[in-house]
């Protein structure tokens, strides 16, 4: 039995979210569809996050076994031969038999897209929130560094649709990093992030105007709870139109209710960048 490991990116747009869903397009239903035609095998995708209808992927790791004896190669040609071109697999390797893209994943980046201009670009608008109008961006910046470290981020996350679920469910989550940078190269700059280390991009910068082209909100962190990232950029965006302060934050935080934080912003302006592991996990 083959483990292959997969990475891929996506334009989430069309979709219905990572996971397979009936009677509606998904991203683990499409190659779950493709993988089985190419190996005629009843076989299972694991993906590293379930990312939400309309989010988008940048490095989205996945894998699944196989008793093909097709190369990790093969399976990369065959699958972008065969699946929507939305939907690109950038790298294929085996793995050993105990790598799994969701147990194993030490932490996952984020990356939520503000478009500050005054016209939002016809190649950028499906894959960022145009917000053109005034935004304290430094004290943006100066609120998105106190979601770093240990919370209970009640007050960022949708319920999980279940009343018995958001009982059982711990809502504390550890933060890594979290910042606002300008970013003057627009999307492309994102590709460079799948490290997951944002100091190995020179073309991100701190804020330097008080109208930059274009925001990012990278977060990076263990796991994250449903609608987190979007909500807490929705807070974000709150502070930047002084609706809410850097101060703030920490009383959100303590009184754990949603109601009181910030919107949950659309998923056009959210990417998946990058999945981290403690180990190559190669054969």
């Amino acid at each position: 039995m083959h483990n292959i490991r997969l990475t891929l990116a996506y334009d989430g747009t069309d979709f219905h979210g990572w996971q397979i869903q009936r009677s509606r397009p998904s991203i683990q239903g499409a190659l779950t569809d493709v993988i089985r035609k190419i190996t005629q095998e009843s076989i299972t995708v694991h993906g590293a996050g379930r990312t939400d209808a309309g989010v988008h992927a940048l490095g989205q790791v996945a894998h699944f076994k196989t008793r093909s004896e097709l190369t990790p190669e093969d399976f990369k040609r065959a699958l972008n031969a065969l699946l929507p071109p939305a939907i690109r697999v950038l790298a294929a390797e085996e793995v050993g038999p105990d790598f799994h893209a969701r147990w194993q994943a030490l932490s996952k980046t984020y990356a939520y897209r503000f478009l500050r201009g005054r016209v939002a670009s016809p190649f950028d608008w499906r894959y960022g929130l145009h917000y053109p109008w005034p935004l304290d961006e430094a004290a943006m910046a100066e609120a998105a560094k106190l979601f770093e470290g240990e919370h209970d981020f009640t007050s960022f996350a949708a319920s999980s649709g279940s009343e018995d679920d958001d009982r059982r469910r711990t809502t504390v989550r550890e933060i890594f990093h979290s910042e606002i940078v300008a970013n003057p190269a627009g999307i492309g700059i994102l590709a460079s992030l799948l490290t997951g280390n944002l100091s190995d991009s020179s073309a991100l910068s701190p804020l330097h105007s008080p109208l930059s082209p274009e925001l990012l909100f990278v977060v990076r962190g263990r796991s994250f709870l449903r609608y987190m990232v979007r909500k807490i950029a929705g807070t974000l965006i709150d502070v930047g139109k002084g609706r809410l302060a850097p101060a703030d934050i920490p009383r959100l935080f303590e009184i754990r209710d949603r109601s009181k934080s910030g919107a949950t912003l659309p998923p056009v302006g959210l990417f998946l960048v990058a999945v981290e592991y403690p180990d190559p996990w190669r054969v």
